[in-house]
């Protein structure tokens, strides 16, 4: 025998994830696939692939040449709407086929797993593919056909049937209306108040899969979270997680369906999954007791995948700093980066930027960095209280003494914080330091500045600000475009020249080591007391420009190993 055990779809959402956990496991896999990601993506979470097998394999056609296993796991799909009904057909029915008839002449088959859908029952009726659409229409074929196929040719056959699977790199399905109510686009919710639309983990759902082989064949599974809130709660507990709005009214399918999806914006693929329908979850439920699996907290699970949509930019990007997620800081809720407890530089970023402005000079930081989106910018909610509470409860849980940097308008609440508390921070960093310099161009401090900011493109918004295009101004132009963010920065602004002066006296006050970094193109306004490093052809945001130079200035003093707080 070749290998244990043959994944189809292995770049897949579903397929990738199976694949490490068989390894895990110490299994031999073959992973069939038409090009290999997957192998970059497995050595991006630290599994060992040396019992991977990567084999090319195209289902739509008949297989051949493929490697003699023990268990086949189909977990193949075309998961789209709009599809047509051919490129449906193609891997949903003609492909799922072509694997049984593959997996029907292997000498040693334990078992063949395929993974189909919760919508899909199995008791047989024609698919409906003018009412329900060319993808949920070729799940119910295909799964209709490989059962009344794997009878004919006596298969060892189990049916897995997930609902929606959630974890990173999950971007569709749910996960649009997710990213249409953290953008500020879900006036309503689709459906009604008994809507259930079912999760479950994708970390849950490869184990129970790894452990199906072994259990006697012929049962089907529906594996589902029962738990799950109705979706109205769901959605609500993901705002509240998020610190954004949850939807108050809701739109009957009904009444969706007869509306014009121009007005809409549903996809009328999608209403099918709007439904009150329970499914028979008690099979899975037992196995998986008996298998000693046991599914983690909805609410937990709900929480971590946002974390992950929003890091992720919904599939836009890739995360720039980690960990990250959601925290309660002073009552707001809060996007933190970074090392909650033991930092050894907390980085405060300036307008109009979040937190990931700080990702080229982490870089080039020894040690871990807390890097949150300020309250009412970037990710994180409106504040609660005044900015000063905020970053005092954020350094609440820090039990070093890190050095303090902060870039533009952050340098007023930083530096408040190091003359109020000297024995919580090892020294203080000043990129920029707006209330030195000269005050803002006057379109950023205009009424006008607030619709400018929200629909500037991150190309245009690097050129206003003099840095080139990357990463870092993309994440910022995309919070730009969220409901009430370009109207905080404005307002920001205008605060900032209210406390110039009072952060001026300040600076001769505070007690704690302080350095301040310059470019040469902005330099400071006026003469300072403490040490200036000033960089030749920086702008406003050395540390996107220059992160290395800017990082030599805060690394030169060690940041202290503990707190007296």
């Amino acid at each position: 025998m070749d290998a244990d055990a043959i994944v189809f779809g292995a770049t897949g959402f579903i397929g990738r994830s199976l694949v490490a956990e068989l390894l895990t496991r110490g299994q031999r896999v073959a992973a069939a696939v038409r090009n290999d990601t997957l192998t970059p993506w497995l050595a991006a979470q630290g599994v060992d692939t040396g019992r991977l097998r990567i084999v090319a394999a195209d289902i739509t056609r008949p297989l051949a040449g493929l490697p003699e296993v023990r268990d086949v796991y189909n977990a193949a799909g075309r998961f789209a709407f709009g599809l047509g009904v051919r490129e449906a057909r193609a891997t949903n029915v003609t492909g799922a086929l072509n694997v049984l008839e593959w997996a029907a002449e292997l000498p040693a088959l334990r078992r063949l797993v395929h993974i189909s859908g919760y919508r899909v029952s199995g008791d047989g009726g024609t698919p409906d593919y003018a009412g329900l659409g060319a993808y949920e229409a070729s799940k119910h074929e295909g799964d209709l056909a490989v059962r009344a196929r794997a009878g004919e040719l006596d298969v060892p056959l189990t049916i897995v049937n997930p609902s929606t699977v959630i974890g990173p790199g999950q971007y569709i399905g749910l996960a649009a209306l997710v990213e249409d109510l953290w953008n500020g686009r879900l006036p309503a919710l689709p459906g009604g108040p008994d809507t259930f639309l079912p999760v479950t983990t994708v970390d849950y759902f490869v184990r129970f899969l790894a452990e199906v082989p072994a259990a006697p064949a012929g049962e089907h599974y529906w594996v589902l979270d029962d738990d799950t809130p109705l979706l109205p709660a769901l959605i609500a507990a993901i705002a509240d997680h998020t610190g954004v709005r949850a939807p108050r009214r809701s739109i009957p399918t009904a009444l969706l369906r007869r509306l014009p999806r121009r007005l809409t914006g549903a996809d009328p693929e999608t209403l099918a999954f709007l439904s009150t329908d329970r499914y028979p979850t008690a099979p899975a439920r037992a196995f998986a007791a008996g298998a000693g699996l046991e599914m983690p907290p909805v609410a937990d699970a709900l929480h971590r995948w946002a974390d992950e949509l929003v890091a992720a930019r919904f599939g836009a990007a890739s995360p720039r700093l980690k960990p990250y997620g959601f925290s309660d800081v002073a009552g707001s809720r809060t996007w933190v980066s970074g090392e909650r407890h033991a930092p050894g530089h907390v980085l405060l970023h300036g307008l109009p930027m979040n937190a990931d402005l700080w990702a080229p000079l982490a870089a080039h930081l020894p040690g871990p960095v807390l890097a949150p989106d300020l309250p009412g910018l970037g990710r994180s909610a409106a504040a609660a209280g005044p900015v000063d509470a905020w970053l005092a409860d954020l350094m609440g849980p820090v039990r070093t003494r890190p050095v303090l940097v902060a870039h533009s308008l952050a340098c007023g609440p930083a530096l408040r914080y190091a003359v109020d508390h000297p024995d919580r921070v090892s020294g203080l960093v000043l990129v920029s330091p707006a209330f030195l310099q000269a005050p803002a161009p006057r379109l950023a401090r205009s009424a006008l500045a607030a619709p400018v900011l929200r629909r500037m493109s991150a190309a245009r918004l690097a050129r206003r600000l003099g840095v080139p295009e990357g990463a870092e101004v993309e994440s910022a132009a995309a919070d730009l475009g969220r409901r009430g963010v370009a109207r905080r920065v404005v307002a920001a602004l205008r605060a900032d020249a209210a406390g110039r002066r009072r952060s001026r006296e300040l600076l001769d006050r505070v007690k704690v080591p302080v350095r301040i970094v310059v470019g040469s193109a902005d330099p400071l306004a006026e003469a300072v007391g403490h040490p200036v490093t000033g960089i030749e052809g920086a702008g406003h945001y050395p540390q996107l420009t220059h992160p290395q130079q800017v990082a030599s200035t805060c690394r030169s003093w060690e940041p202290g190993t503990s707190s007296t707080a």
